[in-house]
This record gives structure tokens, C-alpha cells and sequence, in this order.
């Protein structure tokens, strides 16, 4: 194809007028080259993101390859082969960046495995367990944003593989399989608060994750991969105090993708066991109305 250009240039060199008749042409192959391949596109993929870029990435290349093309007729300068090939690489790489990106993040996903198929993680915004990695784009199965206690959603959300680049990326999976849940419990000022707190230290220790050889041996293995160290992997409840009461809050160990299912057991335990207490009650926010402001409050007219 080389060599034909090289003829076809050769001989138009000096006729104005068939230069710009081939420029057209190679324009028009160009417009019907580029038609036909985004309708091919459009075909095969399904999702209308993929469908966009695609577009934006062929209409770009083919653009830059035309107009390296028609310039290569009209100028004597570009007659190099060394140099068309270089401009011409050039602009592929300038048009199909975003694609490059994202093989090469296809390349670190495979050679540096920060996840594996299976494995749950968070990049930037999205959360999910990875159902599929190719080579421009992984796809997570979302969890969380509007469902809590990181649930699926029932979304496949699709993210290019250069994003490995730019947002930061938490994976729940690797090194340590295991996460803390935290479960804030606040009981009124007057309740017998030190009690409360002995009785949701035994429904934690009941709950929760037993330390069993398993366990024990993910924590070893964790912490000689990683700068890990856990001195305190029990149950342990903490004491604060807020605005409307006295927080105690339930600190546990718990697999990944049971961390709903243990919440719901904890609460429903300590409802029946405060429920029993009559010297323990939940706390929520309230007002507390003295004999000098309730007159205060009889006594106000409205402007």
C-alpha cells in the first residue's frame, strides 16, 4: 500500500487539480471506512458507554490517518517513509490514549493482581465483587449506594482498566479476609449504663466471628505479606457520650459478606435483652422542659 501512494504521489506531484481530486477520494474512503465500522460496533456492543467510545476512538484514528494521508500527497517534506510512519503513530497514540491506558492497566491488573475475579473492592465511587476482567475494561457486580450494609444492588457496573491509575483502590479480599463492623448502641443517661455494657459484651462474644485455627492462620499469613498487626481480634465495646445519651459501641470481627446478617443478629438480641432491663432504656433525641420554661412557654403569644 506503501509503494502504490509513493507512485500515485510521484505522479500527481506537479497537477494540482488530480491531487485534489485523490484528496477527496481518500477523504470519502475514509468517511465510508469509518461509517462501516461503527456500525459494526454498534452490533456488537451492547452497552451504550462501550458504544460512545468506540465511536469517539474510530472517528478520531480515522480522522488523524486521513489527514496524514491527504497531507502526505500535497507535501513534498512528508515524503520520508520514516517520518509518515512516526506522524502517523504519533496521532494513533494522541486518538487512542484513553485505549492505551487501559491495556496497560489490563497489563498491571495481570502482572501486580491489586484483584482477582472474585475478590471485593471500592475504586473511586463504586463498590462490588469483580465478576470479569478483559483487556480494556473489568466489570464489578455493585454493592452498597443505595442498599446498605454492602448488599448488591443488581447492577454490573463496567470500568475501564486505566482507572487502576487514578483512583484509589481498597480490596476487602486480599491479605486479610476478614473486616471490623462497628454497631453503636446509645441508652438514656439514666440507664444503668456499666450493666448494659456487660450485657453487650456477651452478645458480641456470642455473635461474632469465632478465633478459630482458620482465623488465626489468615492473621499469620496476613502479617507476613503485609505490615498487619492485630494485638486484640475479640469483641470489645467502647464507651462515649453524645448529645442525646451514653454510646456503646460494639466492635467485632466478622467475614466480608456476612456483615449484615451479623448486625441484624446482634440487634436483635439486644432488644431482647434490654427489653428485660427495666434500669436500661435506648436512648433517641429529646427535649427536657424545666418549670421555668414551660411558663416561658405558656407564656409566648405568636406575632
Amino acid at each position: 500500500m506503501m509503494d502504490t501512494l509513493e507512485t500515485i504521489a510521484a505522479y500527481l506531484r506537479n497537477e494540482p487539480i488530480n491531487k485534489i481530486v485523490l484528496s477527496l477520494a481518500i477523504i470519502i474512503v475514509g468517511i465510508i471506512i469509518q461509517r462501516l465500522l461503527i456500525r459494526l460496533v454498534v452490533r456488537q456492543a451492547s452497552d451504550s458507554k462501550t458504544r460512545f467510545r468506540w465511536k469517539k476512538t474510530i472517528t478520531y484514528s480515522l480522522t488523524i490517518i486521513t489527514v496524514l494521508i491527504v497531507a502526505r500527497v500535497w507535501f513534498e517534506g512528508i515524503s520520508s517513509l520514516t517520518t509518515f510512519i512516526g506522524l502517523m503513530s504519533a496521532g494513533l497514540a494522541i486518538a487512542l490514549k484513553d485505549m492505551l491506558a487501559d491495556l496497560a492497566g489490563w497489563v498491571f491488573i495481570l502482572w501486580r493482581r491489586p484483584f482477582e475475579v472474585g475478590n471485593r473492592i471500592q475504586i473511586g465511587d463504586n463498590s462490588g465483587d469483580v465478576i470479569d476482567v478483559r483487556p480494556f475494561q473489568f466489570t464489578i457486580l455493585e454493592i452498597g449506594n443505595w442498599v446498605k450494609a454492602d448488599q448488591s444492588t443488581g447492577r454490573i457496573v463496567h470500568i475501564p482498566n486505566g482507572s487502576v491509575f487514578l483512583q484509589p483502590l481498597c480490596n476487602y479480599d486480599m491479605g486479610f479476609k476478614y473486616i471490623w463492623n462497628e454497631i453503636p448502641v446509645m441508652v438514656t443517661f439514666d440507664s444503668d449504663w456499666e450493666h448494659a455494657k456487660q450485657i453487650l459484651q456477651a452478645i458480641a462474644d456470642d455473635k461474632s466471628l469465632p478465633l478459630t485455627a482458620d482465623v488465626e492462620a489468615e492473621i499469620l499469613k496476613a502479617s507476613k505479606q503485609y505490615l498487619i498487626f492485630y494485638h486484640n481480634l475479640t469483641p470489645k465495646i467502647y464507651t462515649s457520650v453524645a448529645e442525646s445519651g451514653i454510646v456503646l459501641t460494639i466492635r467485632y470481627l466478622t467475614e466480608i459478606r456476612k456483615r449484615r446478617g451479623t448486625t441484624e443478629a446482634i440487634w436483635e438480641e439486644v432488644l431482647r435483652k434490654f427489653t428485660q432491663e427495666k434500669h436500661i432504656a435506648l436512648a433517641y433525641p429529646t427535649y427536657r422542659v424545666t418549670p421555668d420554661s414551660s411558663s416561658e412557654l405558656l407564656n409566648f403569644q405568636p406575632k
